[in-house]
């Protein structure tokens, strides 16, 4: 006859029960870290609130929308980039450079001895253009030369702004609202207009949101970007075009931060060699607060557009509030770096969670 099986004891019991418990609270603070850009948010949106009567007003959270979405636009270049594993600061420069040479068509060209005028979508064209040339060459020097992102991009970062000085001659484009007998007029729709009654940045914005989210889950492109991102080596074995991954993700990186500075432009009606300064760092902000690795393979659409929104109403709160700009820089800055660490505590608990529910799958009866 055979004899029944011993009934487990509260102490052999115990151990995979407090091992469950204790996956199970790694997986709620793994969701909280999932979640942080928007408690972020949420957070500034209701102090900023209570401080401040005229925070959220519709006029007020139009007009810092109409903000985030030049962040956010340059954004989401960004974030194809970052995916990668690679980063791009030449963005700032190129939005600079892009206004120039709106600027500079806008005013006329001279081909032999007659000025002609461009209309506004040959500007338009052309400007996007100057941006996907120089992230052309950033993804060529990557791919091809073997450079550092890095390096690569910081490099880029100063000949597209000298370009954009030399260009200019270091002066300003003012007035660029065109002549209506020369047929360059309605530049100043990108900046100014509103259909539906929205501005047409955050329209741009949101085609742009809905393109890379479709590029990033439809197409094969994304999922070759996850996994260059993820194993590089892994990926090109498994047939993956990495170098064309790599080199196409810098070039819509530049058209992006060539719209973004095709609606700044727009906007102010004039050009200014200097525009775009310190935007890759906004950019950078923004998809990392979105819960994006800059070790690449992580990181999504959704993420980076709140990233671009803590950082933008933040900034917008701020001066609201009449605080100096010295401690608004200190504030971003260290919003950046709590960003990074809070990062990297999640990874951490990411890996304790796995190993709890690996411990608690493996005492349980076959």
């Amino acid at each position: 006859m055979t004899a029944p099986a011993a009934t487990p004891t509260a102490s052999e019991a115990a151990p995979p029960a407090r091992a469950a418990l204790r996956a199970r609270r790694l997986s709620l603070l793994n969701v909280a870290f999932e979640l942080r850009a928007f408690i972020a948010l949420a957070v500034l949106i209701v102090v900023f609130g209570l401080l401040s009567d005229s925070f959220l007003t519709v006029t007020n959270l139009i007009t810092m929308t109409k903000h985030v979405a030049i962040n956010g636009v340059i954004a989401l270049g960004m974030l194809l980039v970052i995916l990668k594993g690679g980063i791009d600061l030449s963005v700032g420069s190129i939005v600079g450079l892009s206004g120039v040479v709106a600027g500079e068509l806008l005013q006329g060209l001279q081909i032999g001895g007659v000025i002609a005028y461009p209309p506004v979508w040959v500007v338009i064209v052309l400007c996007v253009a100057v941006g996907t040339a120089v992230g052309a060459v950033n993804g060529l020097l990557v791919t091809r030369f073997n450079v550092a992102p890095f390096i690569a991009t910081l490099g880029m970062l100063y000949v597209a702004r000298g370009a954009a000085m030399l260009i200019s001659n270091g002066a300003t484009y003012p007035n660029l609202g065109g002549d209506p007998s020369l047929g360059n007029t309605g530049f100043h729709l990108l900046g100014s207009g509103r259909p539906l009654g929205l501005p047409t940045a955050i329209w741009i914005m949101i085609i742009l949101a809905v393109a890379v989210a479709l590029l990033l889950a439809k197409a094969p492109f994304g999922r070759w970007l996850y996994a260059t991102g993820g194993n590089e080596r892994a990926a090109e074995l498994s047939g993956v075009p990495v170098r064309r991954v790599k080199t196409i993700v810098y070039v819509i990186s530049g058209a992006c931060a060539a719209i973004a500075g095709l609606i700044i432009a727009s906007e102010l009606t004039s050009a200014a060699p200097q525009a775009g300064e310190t935007y890759e760092l906004n950019a950078i902000a923004a998809v990392v607060i979105g819960g994006a690795a800059l070790s690449g393979g992580k990181g999504n659409v959704r993420g980076t557009l709140v990233g671009a929104f803590v950082i933008g109403f933040l900034a917008d709160g701020l001066v609201i509030l009449g605080v100096s700009t010295f401690w608004q820089m200190v504030i971003k800055g260290a919003v950046i770096i709590l960003a990074v660490v809070l990062d990297q505590v999640q990874q951490r608990f990411k890996r304790r969670g796995a190993a709890a529910s690996a411990v608690v799958a493996s005492e349980q009866p076959n």
